[in-house]
């Protein structure tokens, strides 16, 4: 008996000096939330560009009310689809990204629509708006890749042996990651 109470009091003291890796923990879930902010911050200012460039294009184009329908319906599915840090499942990530990606694909149809108007690709405010979107494009590549980092880093951290024993005490669980969609690994088919 003596020698479990000194043993027991041992992994006691070792833990509390440790802190069982439970702040370290607590840092990287709250890097994976930071980074998540981030990529939230930057697909909302894709949203926010959407609208303007809509209706930059809705001026020169209006017979093109189809493309334009659905690029601000998928800007409405996409904006609607709140994912907070502490639901970053697989699951949810899926959702989320389908949403965005919908968006995606409908910003592609509206700049190919584009093409058939001359005037409108000369237009200064149409050009700086594309200019925008295109560096937010490029944005939300960046802190995606950052997010993934993040969640690398933090599931590693928690799945290792001893600390994955105490971070399913203190409910740490796997965050998802971004994933490439279905078909990325194929090379688009450009046609003139």
């Amino acid at each position: 008996m003596k020698k479990f109470l000194l043993y027991f009091f041992g992994l006691v003291i070792l833990a509390s000096q440790s802190s069982c890796g439970y702040n370290d923990m607590v840092a990287k879930d709250e890097a994976v939330s930071s980074q998540w902010a981030q990529v939230q911050n930057v697909y909302q200012r894709r949203a926010d560009l959407v609208p303007n460039l809509v209706n930059t294009v809705k001026g020169a184009a209006a017979n093109e009310r189809e493309t334009l329908t659905a690029v601000m319906e998928a800007r409405a599915k996409a904006t609607s689809i709140n994912l907070s840090a502490d639901d970053l499942t697989p699951e949810n990530m899926q959702k989320f990204q389908a949403a965005q990606s919908q968006l995606s694909g409908s910003l592609s149809r509206l700049m190919a629509t584009v093409e058939a108007y001359p005037d409108l690709k000369s237009n200064q405010n149409f050009l700086e708006l594309q200019a925008e979107l295109s560096g937010t494009e490029n944005r939300i590549t960046v802190e995606r890749q950052k997010f993934n980092t993040a969640v690398q880093d933090y599931n590693g951290y928690i799945r290792a042996f001893p600390r994955n024993l105490f971070a399913g005490m203190f409910d740490f669980e796997k965050k998802g990651y971004f994933e490439a969609e279905a078909g990325a690994n194929k090379a688009p088919t450009v046609q003139f």
